[in-house]
């Protein structure tokens, strides 16, 4: 299960094919079905092949990883908030100011229902599985940004497209730093949860926007 023709396969299979399947109209149950069989199948080759635990890791480097994102985080609570203010200030912190109920069930399901599989898919399964494939690690983070972009395609949004190949470009390099899920999935939560908490979050397919 580690020739180079099966990872290859495996690589089509996964990162391009299913996802560029979802864009085509079918039906909603048949895509969540190959979705989880391709997540079921990811979780037992992490754990019976890549031999990877999911466990707390022993050594977390917490001061280095808050460093690493407090002024990308700036930066993207700033731009973002000026970006929704010009395109729409109604949207403006809309959901957490008049829903709060809903903001947080949905902080909640987003962090641990979209985030962590996403993270275990895209970083913790592509990063371990396929960089023998790739002799540069810059060309690994470029194409992990480029599949998580096709990823998000279905959404049919160019803001989505460009948002998730940045995102894929630094969450890639944060999970090559540190080599842990867990502080991938926080920074990944991080900035998704801000996007839908200042209101670019109707985009992103987040209910509550409506009145």
């Amino acid at each position: 299960m580690k020739t180079t023709s099966f990872l290859v396969t495996e690589f089509f299979l996964l990162f391009m094919l299913l996802p560029l399947s979802f864009t085509i109209d079918y039906p909603v149950w048949l895509k969540a079905l190959f979705a989880g069989f391709g997540f079921l199948y990811i979780l037992f080759v992490l754990k019976r092949v890549e031999r990877i635990s999911f466990g707390l890791e022993k050594y977390i480097a917490w001061k280095s990883f808050w460093k690493r994102i407090a002024l990308t985080f700036l930066v993207v609570s700033i731009v973002t908030t000026v970006f929704v203010l010009i395109s729409d200030s109604s949207a403006l912190f809309y959901v957490p100011m008049n829903k709060p109920t809903l903001f947080f069930i949905i902080l909640f399901v987003y962090t641990f229902l979209s985030v962590w599989p996403q993270e275990i898919i895209y970083r913790t399964f592509f990063m371990n599985r396929y960089s023998r494939l790739f002799k540069s690690k810059y060309l690994l983070v470029f194409i992990n940004g480029v599949l998580f972009s096709l990823a998000h395609l279905f959404f049919r949004n160019t803001l989505v497209s460009v948002l998730t190949f940045l995102g894929g470009l630094l969450f890639a390099l944060t999970f090559l730093k540190y080599k842990s899920t867990l502080l991938v999935s926080i920074e990944h939560a991080l900035y998704g949860n801000w996007l839908f908490t200042v209101g670019m979050g109707e985009m992103l397919a987040f209910p509550g926007m409506e009145g």
